[in-house]
Formats: C-alpha cells, structure tokens, sequence
C-alpha cells in the first residue's frame, strides 16, 4: 500500500464526478485536500448543459475548478466515468502528480484507484457512505463526505452524530478494528503510542475516520469509547506532550 503523505508539498490530482457529488461538499473537500497537499489539478465532469448542475455552477469560478463537458450520448450510459478514467490515465502517465483525489460515489472508479496504487501513487476516495465497498476498499484512504459539509455552528463535533460510550461499544467492528490496531502497535507493557494506533488503522480501513462517529480527532474518540487506559506523557523539555494507550483487559 502507498504511504499516506501529509506533506504540504504532494501534488495532487482532484477529479470530480458531478453526476456523484453535492456542491455542498467542496469547501470542506479542498480542506481536507489541503491536509494532504495541494490540488495542482482541480477539474470537475458532468454535462453542463444539463439543470441537474446548476448548483456547482457558480461554485467553479469561486474554487478555481476547470469544468469538463461531456455529453451523454446514450442513455443509461455514464460517459462521465469514461471521460474521468480517461483523464486520470492522462494525469498519471505526465508522472507529475504524488497522488489523485477521485470524488464520487460510483463503483465504477474501483479499478482506477487499485491502477493508480498499482503505480504507487496516494489515492484518496471521496464518496457518500452509500458508495460501494470494492471502492472504498482500493483507495489507500477514502473520507464520507456528509462529514465534509461546512456546518454553520462553531462547534469542533457534531452533537447530533456524536456516538455515546454505549453506542461505541455495541460497534463490535469499531471495537475489534482499535483493539488489534493498539496490540499491533504496543509495547512489552502493552502500551501503544496512539500516532503508530492511526497508522495501523489507516492501514486496514481506509474508510476508518472518528469524525463519522461525530468526533473530530483519534483521540477523543479513544477517550469516549473508554476501552483503554489513556497516558499523556511529556515529550522532553518541551510543552507537548504524546498519548499512549492501553487495552484496559492488559494487567
């Protein structure tokens, strides 16, 4: 698998399918893009002479985002996906790129992600959580989009998504996915730095993000599930301080 680089210097390809995403997303989309690199290439697909559109309309001159015209020449065919892969293909032999940011929720992308890290490059998925798992599953790290839409509160987490300590519990997938993720990464004590935790779970869901349990980091979400025990160690001299943490059933 591809290194996941946060590097501010990653050049990034962002193709968006508009017949797969809302123009809601885009503010918090290129934020998160931002978190990993910078999107050189920003281009949108669709047929723009369609109403379906109009609501990412005004948003292409407002992000800088290069529209694509493509024509639906058959119905019940998508030549959007076509004219995407066929791009992306393009993009990825000019090997000017470190990563692509593929938006949509279609499966039809699942074997442009596993070519893209075929050649080892980042790819990273933007889909709603209805988009099939064969996608999610050949990104090195897909992101839900209903957690990218801007809220309008200042709040860091969404109270109303935010899972309680019982909710997060009786998630026996979630449940299983930290604890071997925290074994993997432990010590002989049993003690785990909570940085090489997301590295681990990064590696086995890439779909794996707190904020879809309303939790904005790792360690929040650690804290409220409380299964392990949670250590803030001060890191030298200096005025911060690492998390270790360990599976409460280890004496």
């Amino acid at each position: 698998m591809s290194e996941i680089n946060s590097e501010k210097n990653v050049k990034i390809a962002v193709l968006i399918d508009a017949d797969n995403a809302q123009p809601t997303i885009i503010e918090g989309l290129l934020m998160e893009i931002s978190k990993y690199g910078t999107a050189h290439v920003k281009r949108i697909y669709g047929d723009w002479t369609s109403p379906r559109l109009n609501g990412w309309k005004e948003m292409l001159l407002l992000y800088s985002i290069q529209p694509i015209q493509q024509f639906g020449y058959t119905t019940g065919k998508n030549a959007t996906d076509s004219a995407m892969i066929i791009d992306a293909m393009d993009l990825l032999y000019t090997k000017s790129f470190d990563a692509f940011a593929i938006v949509s929720s279609d499966s039809d992308f699942t074997k442009l992600a596993s070519r893209i890290r075929e050649a080892g490059l980042i790819t990273y998925g933007f889909g709603e959580k209805k988009t099939p798992n064969p996608f999610v599953a050949a990104c090195d790290k897909f992101i839900y989009t209903e957690v990218l839409r801007i809220k309008d509160d200042e709040d860091d987490n969404d109270i109303s998504t935010k899972k309680s300590t019982a909710e997060l519990k009786q998630d026996t997938k979630l449940v299983t996915l930290l604890r071997n993720a925290v074994e993997l990464a432990s010590d002989d004590g049993g003690w785990a730095h909570l940085a090489s935790v997301g590295s681990n779970i990064a590696k086995r869901s890439p779909e794996f993000d707190p904020r879809n349990y309303g939790y904005k980091r790792l360690g929040e979400l650690m804290k409220a599930i409380k299964l392990f025990e949670i250590d803030e160690r001060q890191n030298g001299q200096g005025p911060f301080k690492s998390t270790y943490l360990k599976d409460r059933r280890k004496k």
